[in-house]
């Protein structure tokens, strides 16, 4: 992969044949044409996860019982523990939470951690989501621990290692960091700052918080040495009412919620849902798909996603890389007058899909009218949001569009979005004149 540092573009045959597969990728239903670029705050929905899940809704049955539908639901649910802990992350070992939502999940794993586990302080960043950061800062709260946070370098966007290592010490309980960030795609150097963090306290625990990265890139836990990883199957294709989480056997044996009767490794309470289970199974079948379109001999399932998912990083890297740069039909981001690219890393190997620009002059409000206006959805960050507030201000912003295209995107697709951009910062020339 590092032999494409700026990319490399889709099979124009794979592109057009993976396209079909999704759902509404060029329009609204209701109110028409348009260009999806909001696809970090939840994305662009494969047509057969969704289509899994409504066929297997249907049916009345209940896994909690004996009869045949209730074997095949809860095979559903184990094939799909499989696929997330041994495919998509590359464990052979750990447990799988599910929740309502990766928020919720991360919440569940901060609290076992912080109020199962000797010490009297644990560590996040100021660039961290929410539901992290006020997880970690709400156990802290009830359990009387120092809340230690570690800033983000204000030049880059990222966290250094250094800057986390120094907030450490014999006495921290958990260190929960972000894979990558939601406002710039920048990707934290997660092996770096958890092998330094490690050798001031080998016994630390790890939490990260994988949504925003998961959709576009890889984790390897157990090689990373993770204790507990979220992720957002709907911000992954797959269907909103569920998030999912990895956590390592040994996170798992600290008390936990969960009946008594029940193994350590379990974390449910109640009766799961086999189609939400089903759906996300849907989405690691199309990445493996997409691994074995070019693929010779037999190749694992792990072996096949990872492969599925670099296809993915390359071709986002690609447009990523055409965003940024522009064309001969057209300039891009960094090449536009009054157009400014926010936190802009050059490297892009260390970058996900997803960038956060401002018009110069231009709301941040307004301007994300004006571009659903022309037929473009993105999403303005302000500090005045509760979720963007601390995140922003810790790179030294006050607000920022962020665009997010996905891998079913096209060069064109790009240009397009290139073209609006460039109109609405000439219009706004235009009106000041």
């Amino acid at each position: 992969m590092n032999d494409y540092k700026l990319g490399k573009l889709m099979n124009e045959n794979l592109l057009a044949e993976l396209c079909e597969k999704f759902a509404f990728l060029d329009h609204d239903p209701d109110y028409g044409e348009r260009l999806f670029f909001d696809n970090s705050g939840g994305s662009l929905r494969l047509k057969e996860a969704i289509k899994i899940k409504e066929s297997i809704d249907l049916l009345p049955d209940c896994p909690e019982r004996y009869h045949q539908r209730a074997i095949d639901f809860n095979s559903i649910m184990d094939r799909c523990t499989k696929d997330v802990l041994n495919v998509m992350f590359g464990s052979k070992s750990g447990s799988l939470i599910t929740d309502l939502t990766a928020s919720q999940s991360m919440f569940k794993m901060v609290s076992t951690v912080i109020e199962n586990v000797e010490g009297t302080n644990a560590v996040t960043t100021n660039i961290e989501h929410p539901s992290a950061y006020d997880a970690v800062k709400f156990y802290c709260k009830k359990n009387n621990k120092e809340f230690r946070v570690a800033e983000a370098n204000v030049h880059t966007g990222f966290v250094d290692p250094e800057s986390i290592t120094e907030k450490i010490d014999k006495d921290t309980i958990l260190l929960s960091v972000i894979a990558s960030s939601n406002i710039s795609g920048n990707i934290m150097d997660l092996e770096k700052i958890i092998k330094t963090a490690r050798e001031k306290k080998p016994d630390l625990y790890i939490t990260v918080d994988a949504v925003q990265h998961m959709p576009h890139g890889t984790l390897n836990v157990e090689k990373l040495g993770i204790d507990g990883a979220n992720f957002a199957p709907y911000k992954f294709m797959a269907s909103r009412g569920i998030g999912l989480a990895y956590v390592s056997d040994r996170l798992s044996k600290l008390p936990h919620q969960k009946l008594y009767a029940k193994d350590d490794s379990v974390w449910e309470l109640g009766s799961p849902i086999p189609a939400l289970f089903a759906s996300m199974s849907a989405v690691i079948d199309y990445v493996c798909w997409l691994g074995s379109y070019d693929s010779i001999g037999d190749k694992s399932r792990r072996d096949l996603y990872l492969k599925g998912m670099e296809k993915i990083v390359l071709h986002e890297r690609a447009l990523l890389h055409r965003l940024l740069e522009g064309s001969d039909k057209i300039e891009g981001l960094r090449h536009m007058d009054k157009v400014k690219v926010f936190a802009d890393y050059p490297d892009l190997t260390k970058r996900d899909l997803i960038v956060a620009i401002g018009i110069e002059g231009r709301d941040y409000e307004q301007l994300r009218k004006d571009y659903q206006d022309r037929g473009v959805t993105v999403y303005e960050r302000v500090n005045t949001s509760v979720y963007s507030k601390r995140i922003l201000e810790a790179i030294g912003l006050t607000g920022a569009i962020r665009v997010s295209p996905f891998h079913c995107h096209t060069v064109d697709d790009i240009d397009k979005f290139l073209s609006v951009t460039k109109e609405l910062s000439v219009t706004r020339e235009l009106a000041n004149s």
